[in-house]
């Protein structure tokens, strides 16, 4: 680094610096990491409570609304949530519905069989402050797909569009908990 800055004209170092510096901020800034000058932040004080049970299922799979709730539960904690989980004495409720989740023909094999399939995850969802009663993030229609290959046995096919419904979950999950952190 020295020599490269020795390497610039005397008048110039200075404003290189400044540019390095900044150049060096954005990269820090892309790989997650932020200044937070007091340590905490709301989302990890532990004495904060979350009622986040589960979402209220209108599809026809069974465990969907236990399972994403569930597995939103577990997202928060890995992103720093340190409150508790309960409905009594809330501060926020996160209340969430699980629309639809079809799966459609997307592409057809030689002999005119499903060859693969398309998987859409549709939610609702809402954070509300318990206390004020405000809703501080509101989405219907939140949405994500995955496919997954089908074949002539039926465990081979279910088993794959399970694999399909938890990546959906999975990266569902992953935009609500960032957005969770973020309203919180």
């Amino acid at each position: 680094m020295r020599r490269f800055m020795d390497s610039i004209a005397p008048g110039r170092r200075r404003f290189t610096a400044a540019v390095l510096l900044f150049v060096l901020s954005l990269a820090a800034a892309g790989c997650g990491y932020t200044l937070n000058p007091g340590g905490k932040t709301r989302f990890s004080d532990p004495a904060l409570r979350l009622d986040l049970s589960a979402f209220t299922n209108d599809s026809i799979e069974p465990d969907a609304g236990a399972y994403i709730a569930s597995r939103l539960r577990e997202e928060l904690r890995r992103r720093g949530f340190r409150g508790s989980f309960q409905r009594s004495g809330a501060d926020y409720l996160v209340e969430g519905k699980v629309r639809e989740i079809p799966d459609d023909v997307f592409s057809h094999g030689s002999d005119r069989f499903a060859l693969e399939n398309r998987l859409t995850l549709t939610v609702e969802i809402r954070v509300v402050d318990a206390r004020g009663g405000a809703v501080l993030w509101k989405e219907a229609g939140m949405s994500e797909t995955a496919s997954f290959f089908a074949g002539p046995d039926a465990q081979y096919t279910e088993g794959n569009r399970r694999a399909a419904f938890e990546e959906t979950v999975r990266r569902m999950v992953l935009r609500m908990a960032q957005t969770i952190r973020l309203v919180l």
